[in-house]
């Protein structure tokens, strides 16, 4: 991995809400442009809370996918497919005849599939030879948890939406501190609203020294 490069905080071409930054900056450069002449497949990969899905569907808006996710994928009407993007979250839940099917009708014009998940498609547990073969041949994007500015704008924005403007000191100490996932943010915010008080670095500290597990992680 390279060094850490500090890139401005910016939402060209995303939604206002994504913020860009070092660990999310190469995903979201590739989806401004794809599908492009890389190909009509591409998996997004990454931890739990990182933005993937997020990312994913503001892609979906932007050029006007359909959106799937996991096994709901087999109840799709294959017509309605045809000759479109499609976005599959949670791709690896999705069973191996709808994954095929999914991955022939992206050749077609105007067709591409982007498949969301946790871990890369060659690590999915698949039967099918010829599925295995296209898998390990995919395009992989791979996205970082969020890092210091992304975690950072995460909080503020949580914390805007519940009409609070927490001080800078707040934010640093918040981001030292809790997972590194979406999740975790949108947790912590709800926790400090609820104490009623003013959001101080004293109160983020009793918080979460009170409640020192963040809780299980989402996409």
């Amino acid at each position: 991995m390279t060094d850490q490069l500090r890139l401005p905080l910016q939402s060209d071409g995303v939604d206002p809400a994504f913020v860009r930054s070092t660990c999310n900056a190469e995903a979201a450069a590739i989806l401004d442009r794809w599908p492009d002449d890389a190909g009509r497949v591409m998996a997004l990969c990454g931890p739990a809370g990182c933005g993937k899905s997020h990312l994913a569907r503001l892609w979906a808006e932007r050029v006007g996918a359909l959106a799937l996710v996991g096994g709901e994928a087999a109840q799709a009407d294959p017509i309605e497919l045809e000759g479109r993007p499609v976005l599959l979250d949670i791709a690896q839940d999705a069973d191996d005849e709808t994954l095929f099917h999914l991955i022939n009708l992206a050749q077609a014009d105007g067709g591409a599939l982007l498949l969301v998940s946790r871990p890369s498609p060659r690590r999915w547990d698949v039967s099918v030879p010829d599925l295995r073969s296209r898998l390990d041949a995919l395009r992989v994007v791979a996205m970082e948890a969020p890092d210091d500015a992304v975690l950072s704008a995460i909080l503020r924005a949580r914390f805007a939406e519940r009409s609070i403007t927490p001080a800078d000191d707040v934010l640093d100490y918040l981001v030292r501190r809790i997972d590194r996932s979406s999740q975790a943010a949108a947790d912590i915010v709800a926790r400090l609203d609820a104490e009623h008080r003013p959001v101080t670095r004293v109160l983020a500290r009793q918080v979460i020294e009170a409640n020192p597990d963040s809780g299980d992680l989402f996409e």
